[in-house]
């Protein structure tokens, strides 16, 4: 059977010839998991801070960020690697080019990062030359809550694949070069309730693609996990230090007026007798 498939390659701001083949490299090269890295970049906050999750490895890296209502982000991925890589993303669980429901894998699309590129992934992937935006909303309002999965909700992943060599056959793939905004829309207003995160299906930008040869190894070389969550949740859980500092007046000191010993307690309203 014919294991052809297509391949989308984000250029990115990249202008360098696409190359047709590329040096050996061994599997050496990704021992590290340093060559590959991936970010989470607001259009407001640029990037966001990550918090290690505690039970990741080496290959399957995981992390945490806080998400912002309504928020518009992109995925960063640099290859720091002399190796172009294949990039498997899904988000919510659903294959970010083709929308289909994702499990990582080498036969999926993907987008190809050549050595030493940046590419940033910013929307669902809807033809060749367009993309619409990633926004953080409410589960119910997302783009895999559309399809009925809630199955990886909440989580961007990204599986990096190395190249096979020597391949003679052409599976048609694509590498995409990225231009300026078609057109934008607002994205939904916050929600009175909170309810867990999802990724939206946001404005329409003008994304062009182009073929490209790429031919993924059957197992990634590492996958990374960014598990996106509330401010509060994450506070709650304690993954993030959300104690209060700086509040108060720093030229009246509150501690100080009772010598560092026990004030009495705060007043409470009075409700009658």
């Amino acid at each position: 059977m014919n294991t052809r498939h297509m391949i989308l390659g984000l250029l990115a701001m990249l202008f360098a010839v696409w190359p047709l083949t590329t040096g050996q490299a061994g599997a050496k090269d990704f021992d590290r998991m340093g060559d590959v890295s991936v970010e989470i970049v607001s259009d407001d906050r640029g990037p966001l801070p990550r918090y290690d999750a505690g039970f990741g490895n080496q290959r399957n890296r995981r992390s945490y960020v806080a998400a912002q209502d309504g928020e518009r982000y992109r995925i960063w991925v640099s290859n720091r690697g002399g190796t172009t890589v294949g990039l498997v993303i899904a988000v919510d669980g659903r294959n970010i080019i083709s929308g289909e429901r994702s499990d990582l894998g080498p036969n999926e699309r993907m987008y190809v990062l050549g050595p030493y590129q940046t590419g940033q992934y910013e929307g669902w992937r809807t033809s060749r030359n367009q993309v619409n935006r990633f926004y953080f909303t409410g589960m119910s309002d997302s783009y895999a809550a559309a399809w009925g999965d809630s199955t990886a909700m909440g989580v961007i992943a990204v599986a990096v694949y190395e190249g096979r060599h020597g391949e003679r056959d052409e599976p048609w793939t694509f590498r995409s070069e990225k231009g300026r905004p078609d057109r934008q829309m607002d994205a939904p207003m916050a929600r009175g309730q909170r309810e867990d995160p999802g990724t939206g299906y946001g404005e329409t930008e003008w994304s062009p693609s182009r073929p490209v040869q790429f031919f993924p190894k059957e197992r990634p070389s590492v996958r990374e996990f960014i598990k996106y969550e509330w401010h509060a949740t994450l506070c709650r859980r304690g993954i993030t230090d959300c104690r209060e500092y700086g509040r108060g007046n720093r030229f009246w000191p509150e501690y100080r007026r009772h010598g560092g010993f026990a004030p009495p307690p705060p007043r409470r309203p009075f409700l009658g007798r």
